[in-house]
């Protein structure tokens, strides 16, 4: 896992840098940012409010916003919206039942004016379960080929083992060496 900080750190420059996490609850945002922290599962619970690390590294300094995404909560994400450079939407690839209420906070969020410029990377966990969802199904299902406004990437990944996560970061990585 220290290859993927360093990747993170090889994206941006020697300034901070705003990055939030957002989901449904369950979802693993909170076991995928400890895997970017530590390489380690740390054992969560719903995340009420937000959890605020940063990383500092070669005097680069990420902020990282996880915010929890019980139903009462999500009506705060906008206030966390103040121009990230990075969405990171994590979905439950095993939870076919609250896909259209993802789609809805995804299309909400992404018509925020805040969020004009942030490039928006989602991890579809939990691929290893037998009763997941693709990245094509939810792909399709999200209807992400209709967002022309953002550069977007969906990638596969279980946060439990980190599987995928090195992938989402060299797309991270090679859009905003673009740009």
């Amino acid at each position: 896992m220290g290859q993927l900080i360093a990747k993170l750190m090889g994206i941006f420059g020697n300034q901070e840098h705003k990055v939030i996490i957002v989901g449904l609850d369950n979802a693993g945002k909170t076991t995928i940012l400890y895997q970017f922290l530590m390489n380690e599962v740390v054992h969560t619970s719903p995340t009420i409010g937000s959890n605020v690390e940063e990383l500092v590294l070669r005097k680069t300094h990420f902020l990282v916003w996880d915010i929890g995404g019980l139903e009462a909560l999500r009506s705060t994400w906008n206030a966390y919206c103040s121009n990230p450079e990075l969405i990171i939407l994590v979905i439950d690839s095993t939870d076919r039942d609250r896909l259209p209420t993802t789609r809805e906070e995804l299309y909400k969020m992404l018509a925020h004016e805040a969020l004009r410029d942030a490039y928006v990377l989602i991890f579809a966990n939990k691929q290893v379960m037998n009763n997941s969802m693709t990245t094509v199904e939810i792909s399709q299902f999200l209807t992400l080929s209709a967002i022309k406004d953002h550069p977007w990437h969906i990638q596969g990944c279980c946060a439990l083992t980190g599987e995928g996560l090195p992938t989402g970061l060299q797309w991270m990585q090679s859009q905003a060496t673009a740009n």
